[in-house]
């Protein structure tokens, strides 16, 4: 099966080596985005929700950058480093996905990358 990188400059770059996502087939597999603002490449400041809110503005260029919308992900993995974010998270999460949302994990972690609170990763198919 061939694969195909997909990047956009209106998400982060990659920060080493892997791309921001892969198609395989009609599968886009998103790597994990954290809240970095793509133009300057620093962190956002605020509290978990900002830094969700940049998240999904990250994902979603990189889903628009593959012809593909919030409407194809089909599966979503979110990392806390707090479970206790659980609940401010899914309150913005969840206004992404107002009908039909995508099936979900959500696990607590010792650490991410430059000490964020959240990571989410995404699964979508592409039509």
């Amino acid at each position: 099966m061939k694969k195909e990188s997909i990047c956009t400059q209106r998400a982060p770059a990659p920060v080493g080596p892997y791309s921001q996502a892969v198609r395989a087939g009609n599968l886009l597999f998103l790597s994990g985005q954290i809240a970095l603002d793509p133009a300057t490449g620093q962190l956002v400041s605020g509290d978990v929700r900002d830094h969700t809110k940049q998240i999904m503005a990250n994902l979603k260029a990189v889903l628009e950058k593959a012809g593909a919308s919030l409407d194809n992900v089909v599966k979503t993995t979110i990392f806390l480093t707090d479970m206790q974010d659980f609940a401010a998270v899914n309150e913005v999460y969840g206004s992404y996905f107002t009908a039909d949302p995508p099936a979900r994990s959500c696990v607590q972690v010792t650490a991410l990358p430059k000490g964020v609170p959240i990571e989410i990763e995404m699964i979508a198919q592409l039509d």
